[in-house]
């Protein structure tokens, strides 16, 4: 039982079985409704980018569930500039830690939280977080090692600092939740604007 609760069922719209792990930590119901939206995004400012996805998916979802309350998000790793998403194969992956590696990089989380009535979208709520991670001088062995694990292939920057790639970071300044993939503490604040009961 949650000390947070809602007036309309939630759906997250959302793959990611951390961002299911990191919500059910609020003690809220709901219900996972993957998204089959469009992840090609041509913004390149990265928090542009990230909401727009986050949009796109919360979006995609909303026709099939009335009177509820949407959650998409999307995150990305930023060094340079230059958006990171998830590696495409284990050298890309190689790539992106060396790239990484002894250097600090912001993780961008995008959030977009939806109130649907009958007649579509009621209320919407968009907004992005900013992390900064910090990642210690981790040498080609040590990371290939790291990949062999198979953890960091479906992640944003080919890390996941919620598992074996806390062993990478040596420092965040920010949000933790961020880095995992949902800002929840804003979640929360941003869903009582949504629903006065929360």
């Amino acid at each position: 039982m949650s000390f947070i609760q809602t007036s309309l069922p939630i759906i997250l719209a959302s793959a990611s079985p951390r961002r299911s792990e990191l919500l059910k930590q609020t003690g809220l119901t709901f219900t996972v409704d993957v998204s089959d939206a469009d992840e090609n995004c041509d913004a390149t400012d990265p928090e542009q980018y990230v909401i727009e996805l986050s949009r796109r998916k919360a979006s995609a979802v909303a026709p099939k569930h009335p009177n509820h309350l949407i959650i998409g998000a999307d995150t990305v790793v930023v060094y340079d500039d230059e958006i990171l998403g998830k590696p495409k194969d284990e050298k890309e992956a190689l790539d992106m830690l060396m790239y990484l590696s002894g250097r600090t990089h912001q993780v961008v989380t995008g959030v977009t939280l939806l109130r649907t009535s009958d007649s579509g979208i009621l209320l919407s709520k968009t907004f992005a977080e900013v992390t900064n991670v910090t990642m210690y001088k981790n040498d080609r062995y040590f990371l290939q090692r790291y990949i062999d694990t198979k953890e960091p292939m479906d992640k944003a920057g080919a890390y996941g600092i919620q598992g074996m790639g806390a062993l990478l970071v040596e420092k965040i300044e920010g949000d933790y939740n961020t880095v995992v993939g949902l800002p929840l503490a804003r979640v929360c604040r941003e869903l009582a604007d949504l629903d006065p009961k929360l």
